[in-house]
């Protein structure tokens, strides 16, 4: 292994580690989760984060992160995995078997389709409702004007472990009022997760709740073309 990639992305994790506790509003927030964006991310920077301790990633699409981390997961017992791009239904069932927490529940066929898997292989993970902010019709997410309604569906059709909310605000626009928006849904439906802030913006968003931010480029580099 590199031992200065090791050594530089290990001290990148604890620069946004110690920038994440500077932000917390006050001393008694829960310090929030690190999801380390490992999406598109060669071998040797995956090794460097995991030889630093880490053991928090989020993925983008099932199938590279079954690549990814089906075998690693044998050598890594503490390893955590969140599926944060959007879900194919078809893909339901290996998401299912893979992740431990699916923050991209945008719609009700997949929220059904999850229900079932989650039944049928016994294996009820916490769910994050993705919240369309800016309402961006390339972007998924539900609207906020339907959030309720769907976080109730989510719950008492489907039986889904809503656990919170996630967004991905708009590049061109100040993120703190998506950060607020995403805040003030989630207050009203008794959520508590907050699944919000990338590597641009995740201080703003800590200091508006956020329970976990979701980090790449900080801390892996910028990613290969």
């Amino acid at each position: 292994m590199d031992t200065e990639l090791s050594a530089t992305i290990a001290d990148n994790i604890r620069t946004v580690a110690s920038r994440i506790a500077a932000a917390r509003p006050s001393d008694g927030w829960q310090m929030p989760a690190l999801v380390a964006v490992s999406k598109r991310q060669p071998d040797d920077r995956i090794e460097a984060a995991l030889a630093a301790g880490h053991r928090l990633f989020g993925e983008n699409r099932v199938q590279e992160a079954q690549a990814r981390w089906t075998e690693r997961r044998a050598s890594h017992y503490d390893l955590r995995l969140h599926l944060i791009g959007p879900l194919q239904t078809n893909k339901a069932a290996d998401a299912v078997a893979l992740f431990d927490v699916i923050e991209v529940v945008d719609r009700p066929r997949l929220a059904r389709i999850l229900a079932q898997e989650m039944i049928r292989q016994d294996r009820h993970l916490p769910c994050y409702v993705q919240v369309n902010t800016g309402e961006e019709p390339q972007k998924s997410g539900v609207m906020p004007g339907e959030a309720d309604d769907f976080i109730t569906f989510c719950r008492e059709d489907c039986g889904l472990d809503i656990a919170g909310l996630m967004c991905i605000p708009p590049a061109d626009e100040e993120p703190a009022m998506h950060f607020a928006l995403l805040r003030t849904i989630a207050g009203r439906n008794a959520l508590a997760g907050l699944s919000m802030g990338m590597s641009g913006d995740y201080e703003e968003a800590v200091g508006f709740g956020a329970t976990s931010v979701r980090v790449g480029s900080a801390i892996f580099g910028a990613r290969d073309a």
